[in-house]
């Protein structure tokens, strides 16, 4: 069955260029949900609008007499509109391929997918008064989403490129357990932000009933195992020759070892609410890198073929 997207990409066929602005359009607009999540979180705004989907008293937009707090949370909010915007131009524009990309689209979809249900964990964590457990399920939805866009943008820049060769063996399972690790850095992230002291607002919101030494010290092992992960991966792609492998490994070190840092000294300055927002920011890119390691090891295969062949 031929659907509208057939007949207008046809009648105005994009290029490639415009899938690749739209795809990092996205991908930037993923980092800053998370920057902005970061922001109301350190800011104690998190409840500045007590409802959801409305702020309070049945209106979308607060009142100038309910604060600061309630213009951080809205702007916050209005970050996911805008998302959904950027969500929406990459499937259209995907669809209005002058050469069909399938796969692009469907992880254009899979973003759109994640929107919505980030914005369904996110009113639940408002009704939930910030739960600490809802709240770390806020941000791996958004960083669900964040892959997402991190592969629709990687492979748009793939399309109409020759087929990327896989690595070996032994950097393919690399690459994946890498990817693992980092995920349970991830995971680890957000518990040590669960028993720390930004809650998300200034009422005495319950933490997680963990020791925040200890967790932050599981956290750093777990650091250091993804660390060593990427080094044997980097070592091992440079002595097979596989050298966009071995590129993209050396530069997620690199932004490791920023993100280590910024991590240290956030523990050694009692969680100062910057340092806070810039590791956040951090981890977005260091699970980027990761799935772009994993992308490169793991090679690609693009099929462009032509619209009128295609039962759109």
């Amino acid at each position: 069955m031929r659907t509208p997207f057939f007949w207008l990409a046809h009648r105005f066929p994009l290029e490639r260029r415009s899938l690749r602005i739209a795809s990092l359009a996205a991908l930037i607009a993923a980092i800053l949900i998370i920057l902005g999540g970061g922001v109301v979180r350190v800011t104690g705004s998190g409840l500045g609008c007590p409802d959801w989907p409305t702020c309070a008293g049945g209106s979308v937009a607060p009142s100038a007499q309910m604060g600061l707090h309630a213009i951080i949370e809205f702007v916050n909010r209005l970050l996911t509109v805008g998302l959904c915007v950027v969500v929406g131009w990459v499937i259209i524009t995907a669809r209005l391929q002058r050469r069909q990309a399938p796969e692009v689209t469907r992880w254009a979809w899979m973003q759109f997918w994640f929107v919505v249900l980030n914005a369904v964990i996110g009113g639940i964590t408002v009704w939930v008064d910030l739960n600490a457990y809802v709240v770390s399920g806020h941000f791996l939805a958004a960083t669900g989403l964040l892959t997402a866009a991190a592969i629709t943008w990687q492979k748009s820049q793939n399309l109409d490129k020759p087929q990327l060769p896989a690595g070996s063996r032994n950097s393919r399972v690399l690459a994946r357990w890498l990817l693992a690790m980092t995920a349970v850095l991830v995971i680890l992230g957000t518990v040590v932000t669960g028993t720390g002291p930004h809650a998300g607002d200034s009422a005495n919101v319950p933490r997680m009933p963990f020791s925040w030494i200890w967790v932050t010290l599981i956290h750093g092992v777990a650091a250091l195992a993804a660390f060593s992960l990427a080094v044997g991966l980097w070592c091992r792609a440079k002595r097979a020759g596989e050298k966009l492998l071995a590129d993209k490994t050396l530069l997620f070190i690199l932004v490791f070892l920023g993100q280590g840092a910024l991590g240290i000294i956030q523990s050694l300055t009692h969680l100062p609410e910057l340092m806070v927002v810039l590791h956040l920011v951090g981890s977005a890119l260091v699970w980027i890198g990761a799935v772009r390691v994993l992308l490169a090891a793991e090679g690609s295969h693009h099929a462009t073929t032509r619209i009128p062949a295609m039962a759109v």
